[in-house]
């Protein structure tokens, strides 16, 4: 037993030295290729190839050239950066007028980012063939947002070895229900909300989805589906039901399938791929192809105006927070940056960039307040990205326009708080829990006994009255009634192209168009009259690593709603959700 314990002791110790080390090399590496990555990199002078890799980059809100770190057993590995969708929008109108490229080589496999991030850059390879160059996309594994994306090109070509993966099935999203297991452990959990369909905690509560739930989940599930299953069937020259037909009966099975039913136009080994990069390139070798990354097209032509008028990006990406953290969107440190672009004589216009799933309301009440003080002064026009939901839309309605990407999740108008007991366990336990207060109610937020009837009812006094602050916050943001608003709050989701037709947006458009609209609003009708500029500014390696140490959830579910506050109240969407 002694051997086994040393041994034991022996392989623990180095699992940390080995870590140790790992972190050790991974901070060298860091600043090696930051050192080497400070060098412009060599672009043709014609007849290039912009190859867009999608494996190699992350397609985000911010271009971020630091890669992120991320923790396992055996140390600290750094994922690759990331492209910003505004970046990448600008390198694709910058190739397509520029004769060092002749064409795009768009390689969608493994394409990682939101689905609205994926939205805003197909469009973007859109407006680059509508100036007559061609979009060439290989695949090897197609999945839903991969072959969404490729699916605009001319021409798809797909590798002919067969044991690819194809997960061109479908969306889905799964809901997780923890009750029965909460209940074997003794653990109560008090949801106090308001809403039939504010379905935020309900995974604690219940051990399967309640039928407004259920509903609204299908209803988004169904409408993001259509705004995907839509532009690729009309690329492909089918209709949306054969291309559903071809899903639902599980048809694509082998890469001969996908040629058959005329999703792709070609199926290629490597040789043949090669060579078809190079008859599109109209050279004679492989080796006479001057291929470009994206990222380093991006380093290379993708400059800011220096013009003395900017148009600001304020990105409000993350949970909403309460204090001053350098991640997600801390109330105090985003109530600073907002204040900033308002005194910022420069700025003349403000796009407010929403990505976010909401979170605290207070910190969210702070954050209006501020946005509110700089549309005083300035134009102000919001942009969604994947989620603009409860205290998303809360900071964000007032607005003077709302663009949403067509896949964005949106409204979830409500408020909860929640507000676990442990009571059971300490008795199972064998815990003995005695309180001394000076008041009937002074041990209610102890978390070792239930709430009787008049605490339950004095939280939901709160709730009622935040959610009446929040439906006539909207309703007045909107110029629609309160009743009108009430009818589709409730705490329900939308997606985007649904909310536009209840009114909770304005159009549906992309990051550039609300910039567009917010610098006409302020009289710059050439892009040439000012330059964009983000905030706020992306985080280094370092100040990643530092806020990832320090943070006590990975970001889902369980630990976004387990590390509420006790007493605290919410507004926020049910679930981080992950399409398929």
């Amino acid at each position: 037993m002694k051997d086994f314990v040393k041994v034991m002791l022996a392989v623990i110790c180095a699992f940390v030295v080995m870590g140790i080390v790992r972190f050790v090399f991974l901070l060298m590496f860091m600043g090696s290729m930051a050192a080497f990555g400070s060098s412009k990199p060599v672009l043709p002078k014609t007849g290039g190839v912009l190859d867009v890799n999608m494996s190699e980059f992350v397609l985000a809100e911010q271009s971020n050239s630091e890669p992120a770190p991320q923790f396992s057993l055996t140390g600290v590995s750094a994922t690759t950066g990331s492209v910003g969708v505004r970046d990448a929008l600008l390198a694709m109108q910058t190739a397509a007028s520029d004769p060092a490229i002749k064409f795009v080589l768009l390689r969608a496999d493994s394409a990682s980012g939101g689905i609205a991030q994926l939205e805003e850059f197909r469009k973007a390879l859109q407006a680059f063939r509508a100036f007559g160059k061609p979009v060439v996309a290989y695949t090897e594994s197609p999945s839903n947002g991969s072959y969404y994306l490729a699916s605009v090109a001319d021409k798809i070509l797909m590798g002919s070895a067969h044991g690819g993966t194809y997960t061109l099935v479908g969306l889905s999203s799964q809901l997780t229900f923890l009750k029965d297991i909460l209940d074997k452990l003794g653990v109560n959990v008090q949801l106090i909300r308001h809403g039939k369909y504010k379905s935020a905690g309900e995974m604690f509560i219940r051990n399967s989805s309640s039928p407004e739930n259920r509903e609204q989940n299908q209803v988004m599930i169904n409408s993001m589906w259509s705004n995907l299953v839509g532009p690729m069937a009309e690329s492909r020259g089918l209709a949306v039901e054969q291309l559903n037909g071809l899903i639902d009966n599980l048809s694509l099975v082998l890469p001969e399938d996908f040629l058959k039913n005329g999703l792709v136009d070609e199926l290629v080994d490597r040789e043949a791929f090669l060579d078809k990069i190079c008859t599109f390139a109209q050279v004679e070798d492989i080796d006479d192809v001057h291929m470009v990354s994206l990222p380093d097209y991006i380093d290379a032509k993708v400059t800011s105006s220096s013009s003395h008028n900017k148009v600001a990006v304020i990105y409000a990406e993350g949970e909403i927070i309460e204090g001053d953290g350098q991640s997600e969107i801390a109330g105090d440190r985003f109530v600073k940056i907002i204040e900033k672009v308002r005194e910022d004589d420069k700025v003349k216009a403000v796009v407010l960039r929403v990505n976010s799933p909401g979170g605290s309301v207070s910190a969210s009440v702070k954050i209006r307040t501020a946005l509110d003080k700089l549309m005083a002064d300035k134009p102000l026009v919001a942009s969604y990205g994947d989620y603009a939901a409860s205290g998303g839309y809360w900071i964000s309605s007032g607005c003077q326009k709302i663009y949403s990407d067509a896949t964005c999740l949106t409204g979830s108008i409500g408020v909860f708080s929640m507000i676990p007991e442990f009571s059971k366990v300490a008795k199972k336990v064998g815990v003995g829990i005695e309180t001394i207060g000076s008041n009937k109610h002074s041990d209610m937020l102890s978390l070792m006994r239930p709430f009787d009837a008049e605490e339950t009812a004095y939280m939901q006094a709160s709730v009622e009255d935040i959610y009446e602050l929040f439906v006539n916050l909207v309703a007045t943001s909107r110029g629609l009634s309160v009743e009108r608003v009430d009818e589709i709050a409730q705490g329900r989701v939308w997606a985007a192209t649904d909310a536009l037709q209840i009114g909770l947006v304005d159009e549906i458009g992309t990051l550039d168009d609300a910039i567009s609209y917010a610098a006409a609003l302020a009289d710059l009708t050439s892009s040439d009259d000012y330059s964009v500029v983000g905030y706020p500014t992306p985080p280094n390696f370092m100040q990643q690593l530092l806020e990832q140490l320090g943070a006590g959830s990975d970001g889902d579910d369980i630990s976004a709603f387990l590390s509420y506050q006790p007493g605290q109240f919410y507004a926020r969407i049910p679930y981080n959700y992950v399409i398929r």
